[in-house]
């Protein structure tokens, strides 16, 4: 699984809440297999938009769509309980 290159925006949020070396070693996982048991990828609601999250660490959580069949793009990285 091939993961793109983050928004600028993105990347700046996941430096500004010290995240970037977790992102780093879950985007490891993610790359070796997607359905990690450390990823707990989700399926979120509503299922039809086929938007999917990952977990970075407890809090926080990257929320992204598959590009193409083996490509995903993050398109937010966020606190998972606001």
């Amino acid at each position: 699984m091939r993961i793109l290159a983050l928004h600028p925006e993105i990347e700046n949020y996941l430096e500004k809440h010290n995240l970037k070396d977790k992102f780093e070693k879950q985007k490891i996982f993610f790359e070796q297999d997607f359905r990690h048991p450390s990823l707990h990828t989700e399926l979120l609601e509503p299922k039809e938009m086929r938007i999917y999250s990952f977990k970075i660490d407890r809090k926080y959580r990257a929320i992204f769509v598959f590009y193409s069949k083996n490509t995903i793009e993050i398109i937010d990285a966020n606190n998972h309980y606001r």
